[in-house]
């Protein structure tokens, strides 16, 4: 079976919870699970990978009797047995043999040495406060959504980037000191 981008894997979950889910619901529940800062998910992207989905036929669609406001009656959107079946398999993959890492940084750490360690030193620094920034942001969306109070599944989506942030932070730091140490011993 092929894999699922991101975005189809991200909306088979929500819509599998929520069955049935509106666009509304799904846009809702991204926003309040902090998606967007993870896993670059737009408005566009949504609706794309639910035409993706309905094609596939992992989900199906239906116009709701219950309109709220003004504008069209709102789509329903259900996980199909089939959607559930590769929702399933999906998880077992991901969890089983998925790399959480950024190939870039990895790219940029094996050309340290055509940059000269001042240079390198203040790159990293700055990679620290983007890393502080982004921990913090994290961490705010977490307290605001309930932290301990949410769902295991829920709580991890916070915790698992609060805690490679935080293992990320003290590579960071380790590399800055040996860089500073090999500066030192250089002088």
């Amino acid at each position: 079976m092929k894999q699922l981008s991101n975005v189809e894997f991200m909306l088979l979950q929500i819509i599998a919870e929520s069955n049935p889910a509106s666009g509304y619901d799904i846009n809702k529940l991204i926003d309040q699970r902090g998606y967007r800062e993870w896993a670059n998910i737009g408005t566009t992207s949504i609706y794309a990978g639910l035409k993706k989905l309905n094609n596939k036929g992992f989900i199906e669609s239906e116009v709701s009797g219950e309109k709220s406001g003004k504008g069209p009656l709102p789509i329903r959107f259900y996980i199909t047995e089939v959607g559930m079946t590769a929702l399933r398999d999906e998880i077992i993959v991901v969890l089983s043999s998925s790399r959480e890492r950024d190939n870039r940084f990895d790219l940029g750490l094996a050309a340290l040495p055509f940059i000269g360690k001042e240079a390198a030193i203040e790159a990293l620094r700055k990679r620290l406060d983007y890393l502080e920034e982004a921990l913090k942001n994290i961490k705010q969306k977490y307290e605001s959504q309930g932290s301990t109070r949410l769902p295991l599944h829920v709580r991890v989506l916070f915790l698992h980037p609060i805690h490679l942030i935080e293992s990320e932070q003290v590579f960071v730091s380790k590399i800055i000191s040996e860089l500073m140490e090999e500066a030192k011993g250089h002088v």
